[in-house]
């Protein structure tokens, strides 16, 4: 699937998984585990460490975090 196609271009495979899932660990370089919770609020906590990973991602390639460009300022009055 993707994550073998990803590593016959060279990629590297960064997953997040739930903990105790550990089949992951077999195809991915780095696993990022997260807490059991019911499926609606899966979402909201596997997001967490995906800010971070693209914060940190940016940080390295140089880029400015605080004034990302393409960033227009919107004003609106009632």
């Amino acid at each position: 699937g993707n994550i073998q196609e990803v590593r016959a271009r060279g990629g590297r495979v960064v997953a997040i998984a739930t903990e105790g899932d550990r089949e992951i660990q077999a195809h991915a370089e780095t696993v990022l585990y997260v807490p059991k919770v019911p499926e609606p609020l899966s979402p909201i906590l596997t997001v967490l460490p995906l800010q971070m990973l693209a914060y940190h991602m940016a940080v390295l390639r140089g880029c400015d975090v605080d004034q990302p460009r393409n960033l227009a300022k919107s004003v609106t009055v009632e």
